[in-house]
């Protein structure tokens, strides 16, 4: 039983913290004519008067105010039963709809203060690998240009020599595109992940089909191969270039 009530006010509680701020405030100023109101139904024999005092709505609205905040001034008091519990409902229904609100603007501070640390741990992580990406870029870099000379040697010598030479170069290049990604988090670069991944897959797509004739004649010839990772390597590198020359970009 004390479980089951204690996971209720759990519940409870967790419900009125994920209420905003502006809700409470709002009900708790809404409490004020709505007492009025109440009082004014009151016969006026629930009240002690003041001299010169009046009964209208406003004077209850007054009072309400009074009494809510808990200031208590005096002026009018309540001498019946009935105004006497009354009264004593609104002070108690002030009290807790403060409590909720302040209880509301803790829990959006609380919530504020994560989503803080969770952005600045975010910004911190992403300085971390540009760094770490920044100095990974001089040698990925001259293994791409190797890469892209041997590419434009066998566009003018389409021979056995070369084609093994940009085969070689080429799984350099795809090595090297591989171990990047697996030492630097290129979330924020999803140009530069596409690239890789791209490039990475053509390769690897093409000398599996390398050796087999038909496939490799479905699948596209060397020459077209060649232009597909020479484009994409040539993006890769500008993409790399920018990074290194902007690296707050």
């Amino acid at each position: 039983m004390l479980r089951k009530l204690s996971d209720w006010f759990r519940h409870f509680f967790h419900v009125v913290s994920n209420v905003r701020p502006i809700a409470w405030i709002g009900l708790y100023v809404l409490l004020v004519p709505v007492f009025a109101f109440i009082y004014n139904l009151l016969p006026d024999g629930q009240f002690r008067i003041p001299d010169g005092g009046t009964t209208d709505f406003g004077s209850w609205l007054y009072y309400s105010i009074v009494t809510i905040t808990t200031l208590g001034f005096g002026d009018y008091t309540p001498m019946g039963a009935g105004a006497q519990a009354v009264t004593a409902v609104e002070v108690m229904c002030g009290l807790i709809f403060l409590g909720f609100f302040l209880n509301a603007v803790g829990s959006m501070k609380s919530e504020i203060d994560v989503r803080s640390e969770i952005e600045r741990q975010r910004l911190l992580h992403e300085a971390a690998e540009r760094t770490k990406l920044i100095g990974m870029i001089p040698s990925v870099i001259n293994i791409i240009n190797q890469f892209t000379s041997v590419c434009e040697r066998y566009k003018k010598q389409p021979n056995e020599a070369t084609r093994r030479g940009l085969l070689k170069k080429g799984a350099r290049v795809s090595l090297c595109l591989d171990g990047m990604q697996n030492r630097v988090d290129l979330s924020q670069w999803p140009e530069l992940v596409e690239g890789c991944f791209t490039f990475v897959a053509d390769y690897q797509l093409y000398i599996s089909t390398d050796d087999d004739d038909s496939v490799a004649t479905a699948h596209e010839s060397v020459d077209t191969f060649v232009d597909n990772v020479y484009k994409t390597a040539l993006d890769i590198e500008t993409r790399l270039t920018e990074i290194s020359t902007h690296p707050q970009g």
